[in-house]
This record gives structure tokens, sequence and C-alpha cells, in this order.
């Protein structure tokens, strides 16, 4: 998770337009697996890179814990443990020279949210639990009370 200087979470937004996924759209943390050897940080720092451009050697401390199940854009369905490290950060230039061809497919915006934001919007928002991982931070957020 990424937390500008507002208190704010950038979020992805995926909108699938076409395969098993077709129809679905939703907002998650940038994020991602890990390959083959691969510690959950190296993962984030590497997963970092590839979405956002962020080149850090600590993605920050892990602050959740979730697991999930989900149907992968192939169809498939996985049973994931996501692991979220906490980064903090001021303003940057997203680049999104390290996408994936379906990446840059379902990828549609990113925008910075607030807890109120999280809170009060109806669309669909991962991890689900976003809202109280970030109130159990107790990180000053605009929006928590």
């Amino acid at each position: 998770m990424i937390l500008d200087g507002q208190g704010r979470v950038l979020l992805f937004q995926f909108v699938f337009s076409e395969g098993p996924l077709a129809g679905t759209a939703f907002w998650a943390t940038p994020g991602g697996g890990c390959e083959a050897g691969e510690t959950f940080e190296a993962a984030a720092r590497r997963e970092l890179f590839e979405e956002t451009g962020l080149v850090v050697e600590d993605p920050g401390p892990q602050v959740a814990q979730v697991r999930v199940s989900f149907r992968l854009p192939d169809g498939r369905m996985a049973d994931v443990d996501q692991r979220f490290f906490l980064l903090r950060t001021d303003d940057f230039l997203l680049s999104p020279k390290g996408w994936t061809d379906e990446e840059q497919r379902v990828l549609t915006q990113h925008r910075w949210w607030s807890l109120d934001d999280i809170r009060q919007s109806n669309e669909t928002i991962w991890p689900a639990e976003l809202a109280e991982i970030l109130i159990s931070l107790r990180l000053p957020l605009i929006g928590a009370r």
C-alpha cells in the first residue's frame, strides 16, 4: 500500500472487457504475485517498480495479511496469501513502463483515495478490508474518526 503525505492510498482501477472476467471492474492496491524463490518483500519491491516506476530498497513494514480466493483473468481460481506493506511517499509521477500487455489493457486509471472515499464508495475495492487495515495503522488519515 502506498500512502501519500495526506494519508491517501493509491488505487488502480481494473476494467475487464473480454474473457472470463468481462464486465468486471474493481479498484485495488498495486501488487502481484511472488515469482519462484522470491520473498514477499522482494515481490513487493518488484511489483512497486513494475506498476508505478518507484524504486525502493525497503517496501516498508508488513501491515496486513489476507487470504482470499478469486478468479484470475484466464478464468482459473486462485487461493492467495496476500501480504500488504506500507510505503509512505511524497507525490510522484507514476510510470506505466513496467506494465504487462494485460495490465495495459485492464488498468484504466489510478487515483489517491482518502479513508472517507473508501468508506463512501459503492465501487468494489480490494482488499475488501482496506478501510479496516488503514484504521488499524493508527496513522493520521483524512476521514479517520
